[in-house]
């Protein structure tokens, strides 16, 4: 359940045709930098602005006056991008999203309607169509002892060969108020994370991951 195909409906990103290149969601990290550079190249200039070099921002998105955007980063049409907002560079931000205050993004594909509206850490994700990231939740994305991350799903234990790797969103998924998902999270379409949770392996599609890990399947 967490191949790309599984997880997303590509036709709710510009990174289509470049995530269509892998299986699993977490080898496109690697290129994301060089991929928002080629998509940047191709704009449109009648329907964005490059404000600065590499930062390219459409002429419908509103971004706010004391967000900080870092290169290379694209802002899809409608996006908000609010007070505070830090965007250290490689991001591609999809349609009708929110970037919300005090938010800090780097190295992440946010598809379309993505919400992060509230003091939230993205970092080396990619976050699928809705999916919502509820006040205060953060992604890990470096173990403590720095050490390559694993995908725990049950007794498999999948190798990325990545020190820096936060968390894979599926299509529609709700995480709660003030949760941490670990290095390597993994949560299915239509998964849902009870606030103030510690997330740790695979959340399968469709299922509740209550705040003490216990999983119960949505009906």
């Amino acid at each position: 359940m967490f191949r790309i195909s599984e997880m997303y409906d590509l036709d709710h990103t510009v990174a289509k045709e470049y995530l269509e290149q892998f299986v699993f969601p977490w080898e496109a990290l690697k290129g994301i930098k060089d991929l928002i550079l080629e998509l940047g190249a191709k704009l449109d200039p009648e329907e964005y602005d490059e404000v600065s070099e590499h930062v390219w921002v459409h002429k419908t998105a509103h971004v706010y006056p004391t967000a900080w955007l870092g290169a290379p980063c694209i802002i899809g049409p409608y996006t908000e991008v609010r007070h505070c907002a830090f965007v250290r560079g490689s991001a591609l931000v999809g349609e009708h999203c929110v970037v919300g205050n005090s938010v800090e993004l780097k190295n992440v594909i946010l598809f379309d309607h993505v919400e992060v509206p509230h003091y939230n850490y993205v970092g080396d994700s990619i976050l699928g169509y809705y999916a919502h990231m509820g006040a205060g939740s953060v992604t890990s994305n470096v173990k403590s002892d720095r050490l390559n991350v694993i995908v725990h799903d049950g007794d498999e234990h999948i190798e990325t060969g990545l020190r820096k790797f936060g968390a894979m969103l599926g299509d529609h998924v709700e995480v709660g108020c003030n949760s941490v998902l670990n290095p390597g999270s993994v949560l299915g379409r239509e998964s849902r994370v009870y606030p103030t949770s510690c997330v740790r392996g695979v959340v399968p599609e469709r299922t509740i991951w209550h705040d003490d890990g216990h999983l119960t399947k949505i009906k």
